[in-house]
């Protein structure tokens, strides 16, 4: 098989501080646990901000460059920024630092959907945060708006603009059919990098069947000028992200995706799970690319070309 690209999520704008005190919340937590994790073997590194004070998730371009010019300059790793944010933020907000940074890599969600997180209120006893409760509980009337303007404009400004190359989140089937439409237009071009997007409650449920469907139907619309990749949510994440790498995908864990290591047991940090599925990815015989071979395999302008 193919060299399989390990992507680590490093903080994400899902989990809350009061979840787990493993979570990266400042600069220094956010760089020094990615440098880690890339260290561990993640070629890839998909960057989130936080408020350094409260953890709350941040679109501030000052939150992000305090943890990107430290880790360029500590590791060879591809910085892929969010475009998605977090789904209460307006999409000006979400470019506000990608703009800026012009990275290698973007992520960006194909769709607009319910983006449900308040089941994970009631699991919760003790708050660090008044932010934390009403962000959770409130996203029972929460809906992501990824619309075919918004992800347009994404294209254009990150794409187009500045040469970004993209991490396309599919959370579900159709999302996949969105990404055809405008590889139609012109707007994007091969090899894509899709990212399958398992048990967000609002997407397509963490089931093996799910993730065999999405193959399928990305076989059908994109042949071969793809690579997939899957994460998967809470304690589908290693289940999910093995079998990928065993159909020959490519994987992405981290903490924004699980805060587990195993189950009842919090991971320590993003290194933990990387170094985890390393040794599974191992195991199968597949050989973990580095980050000039991730580069190569997704066309990216080089580390060289980005603003920071």
């Amino acid at each position: 098989m193919s060299r399989i690209l390990i992507t680590c999520a490093i903080t994400g704008s899902i989990h809350t501080p009061s979840m787990s005190p493993y979570l990266p919340v400042t600069a220094d937590e956010i760089a020094g646990q990615a440098v880690e994790a890339a260290e561990a073997g993640a070629a890839i590194l998909h960057l989130h901000a936080r408020d350094p004070e409260t953890g709350q998730p941040s679109s501030r371009a000052a939150d992000f460059m305090g943890f990107l010019p430290r880790i360029k300059q500590a590791s060879d790793a591809v910085l892929n920024l969010t475009t998605g944010g977090s789904a209460v933020m307006t999409l000006d907000d979400r470019l506000a630092a990608p703009r800026q940074a012009a990275p290698e890599m973007c992520s960006l969600n194909m769709g607009t959907m319910n983006f449900a997180l308040y089941p994970a209120a009631d699991r919760i006893r003790d708050w660090k945060h008044d932010w934390e409760e009403p962000f959770l509980r409130n996203s029972d009337d929460l809906v992501f708006k990824n619309t075919p303007r918004d992800m347009a404009r994404i294209l254009t400004e990150m794409g187009t603009d500045r040469g970004a190359r993209f991490e396309f989140e599919c959370y579900d089937v159709g999302h996949l059919y969105m990404l055809r439409h405008f590889v139609d237009r012109g707007l994007v071009r091969g090899p894509l990098f899709i990212q399958f997007v398992f048990g967000v409650l609002g997407g397509i449920g963490p089931d093996p069947e799910n993730l065999m469907h999405m193959k399928t139907i990305a076989d059908k619309l994109f042949g071969q000028d793809y690579l997939f990749s899957v994460l998967a949510a809470g304690r589908h994440q290693i289940p999910l992200v093995t079998m990928a790498a065993a159909m020959g995908g490519h994987v992405r864990v981290g903490l924004e995706d699980s805060l587990m290591i195993s189950r009842g047991v919090l991971a320590r940090s993003n290194a933990e799970q990387v170094r985890k599925i390393r040794r599974i990815v191992e195991e199968l015989g597949r050989e973990v690319a580095s980050p000039a071979e991730a580069r190569a395999m997704l066309g990216l302008k080089g580390a060289d070309r980005v603003a920071f």
